[in-house]
């Protein structure tokens, strides 16, 4: 059974910069390694609903950010790690949330990068990230 751990989550303040990872672990997955799934990060606040962020193909070449963070936030992963990494820099309030990363698959294009949130089957359980003004 595949799972995913965020970390790096934590208090920073208005400007500053942040980056959060997400390792999985149980793979392969009836034989398909961890770069044939592709990753998303989505965050949610209390009373609104989750909401996409970033999301990277499984070979990491192709990336989609939203538009709230498009230019702010960048999406890596290391394979060999079996670790995505979401950076976060000109932090406002308004990114307060908690953020999970899910993952789908698996793509045999490794380039494919699903950005609805029903598209994921396989969600981490989150981590608090927190904005001070």
């Amino acid at each position: 059974q595949a799972q995913f751990v965020e970390s790096g989550g934590g208090l920073v303040q208005s400007g500053g910069s942040l980056t959060i990872s997400c390792t999985a672990s149980g793979f392969p997955i009836s034989g398909y390694s961890f770069d044939y799934y592709a990753v998303g990060w989505f965050r949610q606040v209390p009373g609104a609903a989750r909401e996409g962020v970033s999301y990277i193909g499984g070979s990491g070449d192709s990336k989609h950010y939203e538009p709230s963070v498009k230019g702010r936030f960048t999406i890596s992963r290391d394979n060999a790690k079996s670790t995505v990494y979401l950076h976060m820099d000109k932090l406002n309030p308004e990114d307060t949330a908690v953020y999970y990363c899910a993952a789908d698959g698996p793509y045999l294009s490794k380039v494919t990068i699903p950005r609805a949130l029903s598209d994921y089957s396989y969600w981490g359980q989150g981590t608090q990230v927190t904005v001070s003004s």
